[in-house]
């Protein structure tokens, strides 16, 4: 086990172009806040990957979508909110056999009320995706582990060649989306071994109430 962490954490991506933004919101609400992102050693398989600080591979998503949507392909629509979010993306891929990642944190600027729903609503039209996903997506067969109005876990099967553990975080005290994203082709050369969907989600909320500065009370 610890060479397959030593090999693994030898393909981590380079984060070229990649940046940090630091300080809090507000006044830095332009750009996701370094602090916005969920501690590495808190994700899933993270003894193993030893997944990197997400602030040092985070990139700009100006066009955010949920990893699980092209699964789905669930189709874009003019009315979703994350057209006018403001968003990062923090990935790290891995050969066939080993396990991805993707990390998004996606924030709605202005009144809380107004991106409170936005975040929300965004969550709510994952879940609508997610319960139509083998409709649009042949092959894809999704299962929801945890729905609740604010969160959201699922594993999904492709075909049988690949599969997918996906957590979604809606925190509408901060206006704020975030999407953790796990998959590999099969068979695994890394068995899956995570900690309880409640611990995850928990994890990606934690560091909002430090980001966006009054989000919790």
């Amino acid at each position: 086990m610890a060479t397959l962490a030593l090999v693994v954490s030898g393909l981590l991506v380079t984060p070229g172009g990649a940046h940090a933004v630091p300080g809090f919101c507000p006044p830095i609400c332009d750009a996701i806040p370094d602090s916005a992102w969920i501690e590495p050693g808190s994700l899933p398989l993270a003894p193993i990957y030893r997944w990197p600080a997400l602030i040092g591979v985070a990139v700009t998503a100006p066009a955010p979508r949920f990893e699980f949507e092209s699964w789905c392909v669930t189709p874009a629509s003019t009315t979703d909110p994350r057209r006018y979010a403001v968003a990062a993306r923090a990935a790290v891929p891995n050969p066939d056999g080993q396990w991805n990642l993707q990390v998004q944190v996606i924030h709605w600027r202005g009144d809380t009320l107004t991106g409170g729903k936005a975040a929300l609503e965004t969550l709510e039209k994952a879940r609508i995706a997610l319960a139509t996903c083998h409709l649009t997506g042949p092959g894809a067969s999704p299962s929801l582990t945890t729905s609740e109005v604010d969160r959201i876990a699922t594993v999904i099967t492709d075909a049988g060649s690949r599969v997918m553990h996906a957590y979604l975080l809606a925190d509408p005290a901060s206006s704020t989306v975030v999407e953790v994203a796990l998959w590999t082709t099969l068979p695994t050369q890394v068995e899956w071994r995570a900690p309880s969907d409640a611990e995850v989600l928990d994890a990606m909320a934690a560091p909002l109430c430090t980001a966006y500065l009054g989000s919790c009370r």
